[in-house]
């Protein structure tokens, strides 16, 4: 797969060896900013709608202008993905706080778009996820901003404690992954938290399943919870539904991915796949 070779920066599509943001952004001097990600599957953006969304929503909750509508902005994706001609990819839309002559006042955002290389991984014979708990609670945690100080600051930490991930909660109510949303499964219910969390895309389209004899609710979750999961696993835009099979050291349920684990994987792939073919 060839690498990619352009970046669009406010609209303007330029080599990636080029590509420059001015030191006085907000987004370096204050870590000011927001995006979203979405993957390309053989050239098809996957649910970008609800990406786009979610992008002028967070966009309006952090009070930055995006100078593009949302036509406009579609099209400045598209164009992008031809310059690059990456079918599998991924794409992340960025909106700055802008340059700030004193470091602290907003003005007008920078717009980037970026585009990488990207193939989802497979789930046979996967591996599930080993999540470490946490106590912390995200500002803002509604908003999709750059801020992921905190799981940054953890992979060392993570690694320690023999995890894949950290799993944050506060005072004992479950949060959410750093970059992706957590569910439990139980006799017959799938459940996920409902407040002070980022409403992922891919959680979304879970909550609109039908599974036979199960119901899939919104429904805050205490860490005591996880003694009654018969399988847990997270969702993302990169791994749809992806097994954990521990947390804090003890098992979830068998061990393994679970059978509505898997037929929950199989409905979001259909779901993608109806896109990529429609």
């Amino acid at each position: 797969m060839s690498s990619p070779k352009f970046v669009s920066i406010n609209n303007e599509i330029v080599p990636e060896t080029e590509a420059k943001i001015g030191v006085s952004d907000l987004s370096i001097q204050r870590g000011y900013g927001i995006f979203d990600f979405l993957k390309v599957i053989n050239s098809r953006p996957i649910f970008i709608d609800d990406h786009l969304n979610r992008f002028y929503r967070s966009a309006a909750e952090m009070y930055l202008d995006v100078e593009l509508d949302r036509s406009a902005l579609k099209q400045a994706v598209h164009e992008l993905m031809e310059a690059n001609n990456l079918p599998d990819s991924a794409i992340k839309i960025i909106l700055t706080g802008g340059y700030a002559e004193d470091g602290y006042t907003m003005s007008k955002p920078n717009l980037v778009i970026t585009q990488v290389p990207f193939v989802m991984e497979g789930q046979a014979n996967i591996e599930g996820l080993r999540l470490v708990t946490y106590d912390h609670q995200r500002q803002l945690p509604a908003i999709k901003t750059i801020d992921y100080l905190q799981a940054l600051r953890l992979q060392g930490w993570i690694k320690s404690n023999n995890a894949d991930d950290v799993l944050y909660h506060n005072n004992n109510f479950i949060g959410e992954c750093p970059r992706a949303n957590f569910f439990i499964v139980t006799d017959d219910e799938v459940i996920t938290p409902k407040d002070n969390i980022l409403s992922g895309i891919i959680r979304s389209k879970v909550l609109k399943l039908v599974i036979d004899n199960y119901s899939i609710v919104e429904r805050n979750l205490v860490l005591t919870d996880l003694a009654n999961a018969r399988e847990a696993f997270i969702t993302s835009s990169t791994k749809h539904a992806w097994p954990v099979i521990a947390v804090d050291g003890k098992q979830i349920g068998e061990g393994k991915t679970g059978k509505i684990t898997s037929l929950i994987n199989e409905k979001l792939n259909e779901l993608m796949l109806d896109v990529v073919y429609s």
